[in-house]
């Protein structure tokens, strides 16, 4: 399939997804998009697992059930529109984005650092239909389902994924509807999707069909075999949910050539999980054996799930290749490692950002 480049940045640079594989169709954000406060719709990345459905607005339909046995509440696109809607900013990030910097290389997509964007996303909270199918009393967990299928591991399966009741229950879990102000697209889910703030993008179940309450763990494919941590060190096996703490160099690129003794701002951003800010990041310069030094924080973010910006001058006083690092802390503490976290899956991985260059 082929994505449209649009006009997205300053005198009408045109920025399209890199494509990573074709059919399915996935792709990342350019590293020129990463810089924008807010991701351009046209240069977001795209995760797919079996095609991209087109559902028609006018003929979607979602079947929540509350309980087993109990009668299904359906709700059309246009009531879901006149119920009132909550918007705000939230990085969504694959599970497997950088995934190329494990080592050895765990299987899956060979993504980059660019299968995250921060796009603004507006619909419905999901309580608000939810109180009108009556979740049983028994309730773990709300198991939502999109309308993409195909087959995994030799067997049919549905893209479903569960939430525990109570994040499902948030008031900012969201049925989104609009992307930075424009109804999703095809590639973002149309014309629904799940946000889950602050959880790995696996959550935002797209193309929503169906939601149903659930009086057990949920086992699906995508539950339980595929999306959790396996054979990991350091981190329990179990389901990925919520984003660590990382950050990204968006200036200078990599490769760049700089200027020995001339000052420039290494740029970037960063962001955490579960609505927790960022609370420092800091910067190093590898080469010349410097301590980590603190960056300046742009203004707050808008909004608890939004990343933030971030800079630091640097003046470079030795000819040769430099490596610059960037490490975030959250306001829990929770640090950036040195390296790559790795397990079998290729999931979460957050080691300190890097770019190298060259001072003439």
């Amino acid at each position: 399939m082929t994505v449209r480049p649009v006009p997205a940045g300053p005198g009408g640079t045109v920025w399209a997804p890199e494509t990573v594989t074709a059919d399915p169709y996935n792709a990342q954000t350019p590293s020129a998009a990463l810089a924008e406060p807010v991701t351009p719709v046209g240069a977001f990345f795209v995760r797919d697992h079996f095609g991209i459905p087109r559902v028609d607005p006018g003929r979607w339909r979602l079947r929540l059930v509350g309980a087993a046995g109990a009668e299904p509440v359906d709700f059309g696109y246009g009531e879901l529109l006149t119920m009132g809607r909550r918007e705000f900013d939230v990085v969504l990030e694959c599970a497997g984005n950088d995934r190329t910097r494990m080592s050895p290389l765990p299987p899956g997509l060979p993504w980059g650092q660019g299968a995250v964007g921060c796009a603004r996303f507006a619909g419905v909270p999901f309580h608000r239909l939810a109180s009108e199918a009556r979740i049983g009393p028994e309730a773990v967990e709300i198991v939502f389902t999109g309308a993409d299928s195909g087959t995994v591991h030799g067997r049919p399966a549905a893209f479903e994924r569960s939430l525990p009741l109570a994040v499902a229950l948030h008031p900012d879990t969201l049925l989104a509807t609009h992307m930075n102000g424009e109804p999703l697209t095809p590639e973002h889910g149309a014309p629904v999707r799940l946000v889950v703030p602050g959880r790995y993008a696996v959550a935002d179940v797209k193309w929503l069909v169906g939601a149903r309450a659930v009086t057990e763990p949920f086992g699906g494919v995508f539950q339980a075999e595929e999306y959790v941590y396996r054979a990991s060190r350091g981190t329990p096996d179990g389901p990925v949910t919520t984003v660590r703490v990382k950050s990204l160099i968006t200036a200078p690129a990599p490769d760049s050539t700089l200027r020995r003794g001339q000052e420039i701002l290494v740029r970037g951003r960063a962001w955490s999980g579960g609505g927790v800010p960022v609370r420092r990041v800091e910067v190093r310069a590898e080469s010349e054996e410097a301590d980590w030094q603190d960056a300046v924080l742009d203004e707050p973010a808008s909004g608890p799930y939004a990343w933030t910006g971030w800079s630091y001058a640097w003046t470079p006083r030795r000819p040769g290749p430099h490596r610059l690092l960037a490490r975030a802390t959250d306001e829990q503490g929770r640090t950036q490692p040195l390296r790559a976290p790795w397990n079998a899956g290729g999931y979460g991985c957050n080691p300190v950002a890097s770019v190298e260059v060259v001072v003439v």
